[in-house]
């Protein structure tokens, strides 16, 4: 009866030692996701000495846990060449990512350096077969929820292929985190004209409107305006401009609480006023908080593999574990696999008609 028991876990591999914090807020997190979701297992990678107290302290917890120690761990200012030759095969990262190809894990989790973490996941778990880069893609959110957008920094540059793999990536994801059943998916450009972008983004919307793939509605075009919005479900951009969007998106989150806590403060009607929006202002908090949707999804890899923010607290970190639980749960990869087939099948049918109607 225990051997099913153990079975019928989702088994989640932690990097105990990534991000600003380590394990202080990996263990704290894993709690908070285990009350969640009972039937979770964790393996935590990193330093024993440090990682033993904590999990003592956590009795349910440490019931569905093991340690595996390691002495290295990936410094947060690290150059990807650089961890991948000091941390193979003996590096807290390394070895929560390793437990995948073992089937040790069915999901690995890590608040670490973004480039080392694709890196090692890259060179360790290879990409799938169809999949020539990988992406990572966040939530983001929007007017009417959230949306998810990739990539955000995985690589830089992507053709029209690369391009619409991310698109039937995104919708994969989105119908599993979205709940949406044909998710709308729209491609990042200067403007929503046809003829306007770069070469491989109008490839790219001329194949995708041409195939009409079966798990997503392709809405064309759509503008740096459109993310807050949440016109489409998923939208789909190579790395460099996704990259510049989230830390922009990010950058003025920050800025516009600044500006509210100067407001607020600045006389006392101010102060009355805020006593008066205490609830509404709350819920501005919230809706702005960085840990609220975090965790970015590795897609495009034989594995499922989320990064956390790096400087994610533990409700933060918590909800990188929740997301990795529903990608496990919700079988995105068998999602992806499926959606990849046939989506070259159509777009090479596509591609070799490029004057088609």
């Amino acid at each position: 009866m225990a051997s099913d028991n153990r079975a019928s876990k989702i088994r989640i591999a932690l990097d105990a030692m990534g991000g600003d914090h380590g394990p202080t807020v990996v263990i704290p997190a894993a709690e908070l996701a285990l009350t969640r979701h009972p039937d979770l297992s964790f393996s935590f990678y990193g330093d024993e000495a440090v990682i033993a107290p904590l999990l003592a302290t956590r009795p349910r917890l440490q019931a569905v846990s093991s340690v595996h120690h390691t002495d290295v761990a990936i410094r947060m200012d690290d150059k990807p060449s650089h961890a991948l030759r000091y941390g193979r095969k003996k590096s807290s990262m390394w070895l929560a990512i390793d437990a995948i190809n073992k089937g040790e894990a069915d999901a690995t989790v890590s608040a670490g350096n973004t480039g080392a973490l694709m890196a090692m996941a890259r060179f360790c778990l290879r990409t799938l077969a169809e999949i020539d880069r990988p992406a990572i893609a966040a939530l983001w959110p929007t007017l009417r929820g959230e949306s998810i957008v990739l990539d955000v920094g995985a690589s830089i540059g992507a053709d029209s292929n690369a391009l619409i793999d991310m698109a039937v990536m995104g919708a994969a994801m989105a119908r599993i985190v979205l709940g949406v059943e044909r998710p709308t998916v729209g491609l990042l450009n200067v403007g929503v004209e046809e003829v306007k972008g770069l070469e491989m983004v109008r490839e790219a919307g001329r194949i995708l409107r041409e195939t009409s793939l079966p798990d997503l509605t392709y809405h064309g075009f759509v503008e740096g305006d459109d993310l807050g919005k949440g016109t489409v479900d998923v939208v789909v951009t190579e790395g460099f401009a996704g990259n510049i969007a989230l830390k922009t998106a990010e950058g003025t989150a920050k800025q516009i609480a600044s500006y509210l806590r100067s407001a607020m403060s600045r006389t006392l009607m101010a102060r009355i006023g805020y006593l008066f929006a205490r609830g509404a202002f709350q819920a501005l908090r919230e809706k702005l908080d960085p840990n609220r949707v975090n965790g970015g999804v590795f897609l495009g890899l034989n594995g499922i593999v989320i990064k956390s923010h790096g400087g994610a607290n533990a409700e933060g970190y918590a909800a990188a574990i929740d997301l990795a639980y529903d990608m496990v749960k919700q079988e995105l990869m068998t999602k992806i696999t499926e959606s990849l087939s046939f989506d070259h099948r159509a777009v090479m049918a596509a591609a070799s008609n490029p004057d088609a109607a």
